[in-house]
């Protein structure tokens, strides 16, 4: 039977589900959040598909002038997040999902699709290997680990590149921790207010909370990934969200 995927729009969002944080009853007020950012990017050509299944099987793309990221490409679609998680794997599922974003671009005249990874997985962001092996290329690598990749439509178009505010690695807050992090993801703002707060004050570690909120802020930041990303000392650290969670912290090398 072929799958069959839902695109969301303003009229039945409030109605569909957003795949991630669905039974996290914890992160309800986070998932609103996703859901108003959503409602808002969609006015600038924001695309977000799932499987039409209780399912965590979703790709989101769109303009890449218009990402919530700090990358020139202009002309290109710019693929946030494209996740297929547990029973739902092998199926196919990515590569349609793909393969829509493809066909979007191509009836758009695009000269191709971008996407930010970390030269090796990093957690809550696209699987690298994978994507290269959908013809993507390594287009720019960053020390803090992070590679943009291209898959061209137009060979002879320009090459994508990151802006100049993340090729150091680092933020400008150089004492303690410091997290940036926008409403694109439903886990973020729960764990960062609750769990991360709790967890730097039990350590007696500084924290500061920079939020995303503009698109122009975005653009701007000093981390590819802005969903989320933790830095200590200046130097960043870590994309996973759960390293907020008090069980889980001490297993970053920050050395203290």
């Amino acid at each position: 039977m072929e799958a069959q995927f839902i695109t969301l729009t303003r009229e039945n969002i409030d109605k569909e589900h957003i795949c991630c944080a669905f039974s996290d009853k914890k992160c309800k007020d986070s998932y609103a959040l996703k859901k108003e950012w959503l409602k808002k990017e969609f006015d600038n050509g924001y695309v977000f598909r799932r499987l039409d299944e209780r399912a965590k099987v979703f790709i989101e793309y769109g303009p890449a002038e218009k990402a919530w990221l700090p990358v020139e490409a202009p002309g290109y679609l710019m693929i946030n997040c494209l996740w297929v998680a547990g029973q739902y794997k092998g199926k196919g599922y990515a590569k349609a999902l793909l393969q829509s974003a493809i066909n979007d671009a191509i009836a758009q005249g695009k000269d191709g699709l971008a996407t930010v990874v970390g030269t090796k997985k990093f957690p809550f962001m696209g699987d690298t290997k994978w994507f290269l092996l959908q013809g993507f290329e390594a287009v720019e690598k960053l020390p803090s680990g992070f590679s943009l990749l291209v898959k061209k439509i137009t060979p002879k178009a320009a090459t994508p590149k990151f802006n100049a505010s993340v090729l150091s690695g680092e933020c400008p807050d150089k004492e303690g921790l410091v997290v940036y992090y926008s409403n694109r993801c439903p886990f973020t703002e729960y764990h960062i207010r609750e769990s991360l707060v709790e967890t730097a004050r039990n350590r007696n570690i500084p924290l500061k909370i920079i939020k995303l909120e503009t698109m122009e802020q975005a653009q701007n930041a000093p981390t590819p990934a802005t969903i989320f990303s933790l830095f200590y000392n200046g130097k960043f650290i870590t994309t996973d969200i759960s390293a907020c969670m008090d069980s889980r912290f001490d297993k970053l090398s920050l050395h203290l």
